[in-house]
């Protein structure tokens, strides 16, 4: 007979690990290549000691002279807080009481909740990777002719899907919760939602939304990396240059030479081996039509997690939906990790409960939470391309 201390022992043993493996390995080619580690963690915060520059006791002198003077690693500590990542599931009472009678049935119903959250986690997961931590999904642009206070006109909607529930920041006005997106023209980058929590105004251009209660709280992810200026894990990059990574701004045309040379300017700069290239659509499609102008054959990479990718002298080039248009990052990824408290893990309440009834409902909710953030030891050592047309 199903019960809900049956359903608990379900998510409990047969479904965590299944989704943590999952999350780990499916995401996106990025994550999969990002070690991830729990060293580094005290207490609520990452806080790391990273080497820069060279050991300075180096030099050649006379026979008899004096030896060179001591001059150690310099060291600049990151520290950033962890980043807390919450995916929840609901279960109705009604619908656990009909399945009373059938694990079929039960089973149906808790791998249709977990393949959605699977399918949510994924997608936001992935998107954080490449944000810069704000939690901005997109910016409103004018729309003169728009009436409708339930649709609003974006710079993009590479970061939204329907059914996101967001939050909507006017310039100087009160922000409005948890408005859920029903739809999503992305040919002409507006988007419909529901009149839940309804907004008093048309948006105005520099407008924002973001993921429910999600503002300043996601990781820290590329955008923050290549930032040209501001904070990064504590530090100013006005003052650490080391902290800034190669970009090169194209004006018009690509070739794989631009490529090159930016995984030239790493080496020469930082002695990095880039082993991870990332581009928008637009960008590896520019790629690959370069290639096909050259006559070059194209070479194909099977990735872990089931990806595929094509071949830029060995180096996979894959493509992702979040990278900004006409951009492409060559990265090296043994100098990023994903540090975390802890794996995925259920949240428990009393006695170890993680099924708990919403208050005045008849329904079960239960709560995946994961606490980390990523940090990259040298974005001295990584660069990116823009412009590519």
């Amino acid at each position: 007979m199903v019960t809900l201390n049956s359903a608990e022992e379900a998510l409990k043993t047969l479904y965590l690990g299944v989704v943590s493996e999952q999350l780990n390995t499916s995401t996106n080619p990025l994550y999969n290549a990002i070690e991830k580690t729990s060293s580094d963690v005290w207490g609520k915060e990452i806080v790391k000691l990273v080497p820069f520059g060279l050991n300075g006791g180096i030099s050649a002198g006379d026979e008899d002279g004096d030896l060179p003077t001591a001059a150690g690693n310099a060291y600049e500590r990151f520290t950033l807080e962890l980043k807390n990542l919450f995916g929840k599931i609901s279960i109705s009472d009604k619908a656990i009481r009909a399945s009373e009678t059938s694990a079929g049935a039960f089973v149906n119903l808790l791998n249709a909740e977990m393949e959605g959250l699977l399918r949510a986690s994924k997608f936001n997961f992935g998107r954080m990777l490449y944000g810069d931590g704000s939690g901005k999904l997109a910016t409103a642009v004018e729309w003169a002719e728009n009436t409708n206070a339930n649709k609003f006109k974006l710079d993009s909607v590479r970061n939204l899907m329907e059914g996101m529930v967001i939050d909507i920041y006017p310039a100087g006005g009160a922000v409005v919760k948890g408005r859920r997106i029903m739809h999503v023209d992305r040919d002409n980058c507006i988007v419909t939602v529901d009149g839940q929590a309804g907004a008093n105004t048309l948006l105005k251009a520099g407008d924002y939304i973001t993921v429910q209660n999600s503002l300043g709280r996601e990781l820290t992810g590329l955008g923050a990396i290549f930032a040209k200026s501001g904070k990064l894990y504590g530090l100013n990059k006005e003052d650490y240059s080391w902290l800034v990574p190669y970009t090169k701004e194209l004006s018009s045309g690509f070739s794989v030479t631009d490529m090159q040379e930016a995984i030239d300017k790493v080496e020469e700069r930082a002695g990095s081996g880039i082993n991870f290239i990332v581009a928008s659509a637009d960008a590896r499609r520019v790629y690959l039509n370069e290639l096909m102008t050259e006559r070059v054959n194209i070479d194909y990479m099977n990735l872990d997690g089931g990806f595929k990718a094509v071949s830029y002298n060995g180096i996979p080039v894959v493509a992702d939906r979040f990278v900004p248009e006409k951009t492409m990052y060559l990265l090296d990824t043994k100098d990023f990790k994903l540090h975390q408290l802890c794996d995925w893990k259920w949240l428990e309440g009393a006695e170890g409960r993680i099924l708990h009834q919403d208050v005045n409902k008849a329904t079960y909710t239960a709560t995946l939470v994961k606490y980390a953030d990523l940090i990259c030891d040298r974005p001295f050592g990584q660069a990116c391309i823009t412009g590519i047309c």
